[in-house]
């Protein structure tokens, strides 16, 4: 259900890796009074620019792009903290009287905005130091194993060699004496004064969408993704394959090539293949959100997609905010 129409109007541009957002974004902005937000968890970095997608420097001179290139590879951002970013930008758009278009994959991202976060505890430095050792004595499958057994919601969705999401979990358990899934089904409505049009890009032929994603990540390996990441090692050697910059999908495999863990055909496969898993995680909550919100969806494979979402918007949006 939409808020009040007397709310500012605010476009949510959603859709899995290689469903051409970025492009579409780039045509809507060409026609209306928008400004573009990146709901990108791996686009905020610096330095990580293959890899991640982002528009060549001469589109971000052309159409400037919110809450890219926020932070170094060796420090962190949340979803929180997006929250907090993403909503005080779209004020100020709204006040410039333009449109606020929200562009990107990261699905908890736009869920965190519309709807807030749960309130979990902050880290706890001695609680985290004993998980960790004793996950150096165990293991971190069987702290897994630990915390199935006290939260098998949770666990089913954390993969046994995940340590930094395994101990999150344990440390929520333990802290709150309650298991996380709970705390988060208990989930605050925030407040978000927009009225929102949400634009689903999903493929009506999934094989034709995983071979642009092979195109995809063949291209970014073509462009020096390696080169890329080699250089981001060099300037941060506090950084691993378990940091979260280095955990993106794309990065963690060309680390484990520069480690020797693996050979060039085993980073192409790796890297398709991880690629493939987040596009599929990226639909699941596409279709998960068609149950609570109003979709327009549309076919991104299709060849006149730009002219259809036109059309919608100047439908939809308000007389004064249309076609420039």
């Amino acid at each position: 259900m939409l808020p009040s129409e007397n709310f500012p109007p605010v476009i949510f541009l959603l859709g899995p890796t290689a469903s051409g957002k970025s492009q579409i974004a780039l045509d809507i902005a060409e026609n209306f009074p928008v400004e573009i937000i990146s709901v990108d968890s791996a686009q905020v970095y610096r330095y990580m620019d293959i890899g991640t997608a982002k528009p060549e420097p001469e589109t971000l001179v052309r159409t400037p792009h919110h809450l890219i290139n926020l932070i170094d590879p060796d420090q962190s951002y949340s979803a929180a903290k997006f929250r907090q970013d993403a909503l005080k930008i779209m004020n100020e758009i709204c006040q410039r009287n333009k449109i606020p278009l929200l562009v990107g994959g990261t699905m908890l991202y736009f869920r965190a905005l519309q709807d807030g976060l749960s309130v979990l505890p902050p880290a706890n430095k001695e609680l985290r130091q004993g998980l960790e050792e004793m996950a150096k004595k165990v293991g971190w499958p069987v702290m897994h194993h630990k915390l199935s057994e006290i939260d098998k919601e949770t666990a089913i969705r954390i993969k046994p060699t995940d340590s930094q999401r395994i101990q999150r979990a344990l440390e929520v358990c333990y802290l709150t004496k309650q298991p996380m899934s709970s705390i988060l089904q208990s989930r605050h409505q925030a407040d978000f004064p927009f009225q929102v049009i949400r634009i689903a890009l999903l493929p009506s032929d999934r094989s034709e969408l995983h071979q642009r994603i092979a195109k995809r990540f063949e291209t970014m390996l073509n462009r020096g993704l390696i080169d890329e990441v080699q250089l981001i090692r060099q300037q941060f050697p506090d950084l691993n394959i378990e940091s979260p910059s280095m955990r993106c999908v794309g990065y963690r495999q060309a680390c484990l090539y520069l480690d020797n863990v693996i050979d060039n055909k085993a980073l192409l496969d790796m890297g398709i293949a991880a690629t493939r898993q987040l596009a599929k995680r990226q639909l699941t909550w596409l279709r998960n959100m068609r149950t609570t919100d109003k979709l327009f969806e549309f076919d991104c494979l299709e060849t006149n997609l730009t002219i259809k979402i036109n059309n919608l918007l100047n439908s939809t949006i308000p007389a004064h905010l249309s076609l420039t």
